[in-house]
């Protein structure tokens, strides 16, 4: 079943990776505690999958950056398809 496998919380998660700078390493993301309770949990288990380099943003890890690259052509793709329909 699509969603067992496709969580809210997994979606939280690529929408915290699209928000990172793939053009440069030395901008990072912080999540503040005023941030929606879905953001910072979803920070807290990037950090916890080794992909972010703190639990509340930082900078991407070298895995962090391939996932966020991914996610963001995955974004891109699908906007770029409703677009042109």
């Amino acid at each position: 079943m699509l969603t067992s496998r496709y969580s809210p919380e997994l979606f939280e998660e690529i929408k915290i990776l699209g928000l990172f700078n793939l053009s440069t390493t030395q901008e990072g993301i912080k999540v503040h505690s005023t941030a929606a309770p879905e953001a910072i949990e979803a920070a807290r288990r990037l950090y916890d999958k080794g992909l972010i380099t703190k639990d509340d943003g930082g900078y991407l890890t070298t895995l962090g950056h391939e996932a966020a690259q991914h996610a963001q052509d995955l974004l891109t793709i699908l906007v770029s398809e409703r677009l042109a329909s």
